[in-house]
């Protein structure tokens, strides 16, 4: 076992578990490999300072885009949406 550790995955865990107790309070199984996914990125960046971890940050998300479909349950302001049709 080179360069795995017990205590480096409870480290890991116990992010992820600060994290769903004090940010999100609750993960749903349809997003949760985008929760892992983001406690994955803190655990890797953790060392670095703030400017890296910015620029870490900005080079995941080039080339991915965002979807073009309204989420479900918002409904678009009537103001708007006159306008931008006008």
């Amino acid at each position: 076992m080179a360069g795995f550790q017990v205590t480096t995955e409870e480290s890991f865990f116990s992010i992820l578990k600060r994290g769903v107790y004090g940010s999100f309070h609750h993960i749903s199984k349809e997003h949760l490999h985008r929760y892992l996914s983001e406690f994955d990125f803190r655990y890797n960046a953790r060392d670095v300072d703030d400017g890296e971890r910015r620029q870490l940050a900005i080079k995941s998300v080039v080339g991915k885009r965002r979807p073009t479909t309204p989420q479900r349950g918002i409904r678009p302001v009537p103001s708007l949406v006159k306008r931008r049709e006008s």
